[in-house]
């Protein structure tokens, strides 16, 4: 597994990756238009979000209006709505995870076990990060698009804003603590006790010797099962042949 720090590194990237997406969702900036000073009253910037679309006069008067209808919105709008709020979820699932997966808690079992939690982890932020790259990516195309394509001053037309840099960041954010989790893989089986499990490592040892063949074997004094059973060890001799077991 990786080192405690790391792990709290990629826990951190998670984080703030999942703030960046919260407040990104929130944001009524995701679709900006170009400052124009006309007048006091005049819109001189108007912004559009997933949730509500916002206007800014030139008087320091900030009006917004919520988008009640949700079959009114065009298709990449309302992907982008649907994939933000998931990827929020996700996230916060994989922050759950994260926490029974790393090194430096209590909780989450053995470190095979934790290993594989912390993949799982990763497994939900590069989730996240996929869910909310793709639909912010189509957003900025469309509002691209648009702006090229039509013949409206400048001043009406919109252009990407701040909300949309703020995703692709957090995107980053989280996907670089998902890979970073994958990476907490326990690898493949040593044929070894786990540390935390309730094997006796004499016995153990002294089972690995008998299978390999050894001819004399010493057997620990006052270990063994009849010990973690709470019974009295009997009486053992100092040493075994290894013909005593066939």
């Amino acid at each position: 597994m990786l080192p405690a720090a790391v792990q709290l590194l990629a826990f951190a990237l998670a984080l703030t990756g999942l703030l960046g997406i919260v407040a990104a969702t929130l944001l009524p900036s995701w679709k900006v238009s170009a400052p124009a000073w006309s007048g006091a009253m005049s819109p001189v910037s108007r912004m559009q979000g997933l949730w509500m679309d916002c206007v800014w006069y030139g008087a320091g008067i900030f009006s917004c209006t919520m988008k009640t209808s949700a079959l009114s919105l065009p298709p990449y709008l309302q992907a982008t709505r649907a994939a933000m709020v998931l990827t929020c979820m996700v996230s916060v699932f994989g922050l759950c995870l994260a926490s029974l997966g790393l090194k430096c808690t209590r909780w989450g079992g053995g470190p095979r076990a934790k290993g594989h939690t912390a993949m799982a982890a990763g497994g939900c932020f590069v989730l996240a990060s996929g869910l909310c790259l793709g639909p912010a990516s189509w957003f900025t195309r469309e509002v691209i698009g648009a702006f090229l394509t039509s013949d409206l001053p400048d001043s009406s037309k919109f252009q990407p804003g701040v909300a949309v840099c703020v995703t692709f960041l957090s995107a980053g954010f989280l996907l670089a603590g998902g890979v970073i989790f994958c990476l907490s893989c326990p690898g493949g089986g040593t044929g070894r006790p786990d540390p935390d499990s309730s094997v006796d490592p004499d016995w153990f040892l002294l089972h690995q010797r008998l299978r390999a063949g050894s001819p004399s074997v010493r057997c620990p004094t006052g270990r063994g099962p009849e010990r973690e059973r709470g019974k009295p060890a009997p009486a053992i001799r100092d040493s075994y042949s290894w013909q005593e077991y066939v």
